[in-house]
């Protein structure tokens, strides 16, 4: 038998797009998402052991910064709304932390306070290890 020429034979690739459309189409259909907020690995703080909070825990201490009207670049620093120096209020602080270091030290700062007096604050805080500081502009 005789084989007869053959023709340039043509792949016709358009079933095979469609049943590879198809198959992403099952996939991404079928595919079971996992929940990502399942998988994080976090750890949550324990539950506080005791009911009742110390006293030293509701204090907090107030430090107000503000401008001095007469002219010099030094700031006025408030402690209990009296104003205190530098040295008392690093003798202050250092009281506090004997007391507990987590005091909560609240800085509030005038507008036109001079920055070299809320670093002074800063310093003397870092100084005597109490690192709960939030800074307030007024």
């Amino acid at each position: 038998m005789a084989r007869r020429p053959q023709e340039n034979p043509a792949l016709d690739m358009t079933p095979m797009i469609d049943v590879v459309f198809e198959l992403i189409i099952f996939f991404v259909v079928t595919i079971k998402q996992e929940d990502l907020y399942t998988r994080l690995n976090v750890n949550r703080p324990a539950p506080a052991s005791s009911a009742s909070s110390s006293p030293s825990d509701d204090i907090s201490v107030t430090i107000e910064i503000g401008r001095r009207y007469d002219g010099s670049a030094q700031g006025v620093i408030l402690y209990n709304k009296r104003e205190v120096k530098r040295a008392e209020l690093d003798q202050y602080l250092r009281e506090i932390a004997h007391t507990s270091t987590k005091t909560p030290i609240i800085v509030k700062c005038d507008d036109a306070s001079p920055h070299k007096a809320l670093v002074d604050v800063l310093d003397i805080c870092y100084k005597n290890k109490l690192y709960s500081v939030s800074v307030f502009s007024m």
